[in-house]
């Protein structure tokens, strides 16, 4: 059985990533003191917009994930560090979930437009709550920050796997689309590699 994930998990993932790493400089940017109004309602706009967009994915990906096998983790990584790993993909699914489900509160509940629903001829199916829009806010600000953590120490823990650790982690995840051809980089005893190195 292989190690990487298939094709579809693999789309969800990375449209997840590029659409988490447009909302958040966005969000950040349209409460920028100096930026003028203008744009910061099209920034506005854009974030509402993908933000439905995510809530969307996230919650088909969640379903894929329920639905679909996943490959096993390396042997070589202890089973303790597996299952830690385990929570915190689920965990990140959660506040996902509810990063973009407190913003459409937050908007919504609120009496703002999301105009690309709009646009669509789609319900907001949420009433106008002014109160609950208010909370919502914090919920969306607060698991924005928790979600920017897990994603670090995510990162961070992908990374040590494939620079230091050298094994196949990150070729489970990518490339985006195809076969898993990332490999972890060859072992290079001391020394090696300090002189001239050919480019890639």
């Amino acid at each position: 059985m292989t190690n990487s994930f298939g094709a579809g998990a693999r789309l969800f993932h990375w449209l997840v990533v590029l659409l988490v790493l447009v909302q958040i400089p966005a969000g950040i940017a349209m409460i920028a003191p100096a930026l003028e109004q203008g744009s910061i309602d099209r920034l506005f706009i854009l974030h509402k917009g993908l933000g439905v967009v995510l809530l969307v994915v996230v919650l088909a990906r969640v379903l894929w994930r329920l639905t679909h096998a996943v490959p096993p983790m390396s042997e070589a990584i202890p089973e303790l560090e597996r299952r830690i790993a385990t929570t915190v993909h689920w965990v990140i699914y959660a506040v996902l979930v509810v990063v973009a489900g407190s913003g459409y509160v937050h908007v919504v509940g609120g009496g703002s437009p999301i105009e690309v629903m709009d646009a669509l001829g789609l319900p907001t199916l949420l009433p106008l709550m002014p109160e609950v829009a208010s909370w919502a806010s914090l919920v969306h600000r607060f698991s924005t920050f928790l979600l920017m953590a897990l994603v670090a120490v995510h990162v961070a823990e992908v990374l040590r796997h494939h620079l230091v650790l050298r094994d196949e982690t990150l070729s489970r995840m990518w490339p985006p689309l195809g076969g898993g051809s990332a490999g972890p980089p060859p072992k290079q005893s001391p020394g090696e590699g300090l002189g001239d190195v050919e480019p890639r």
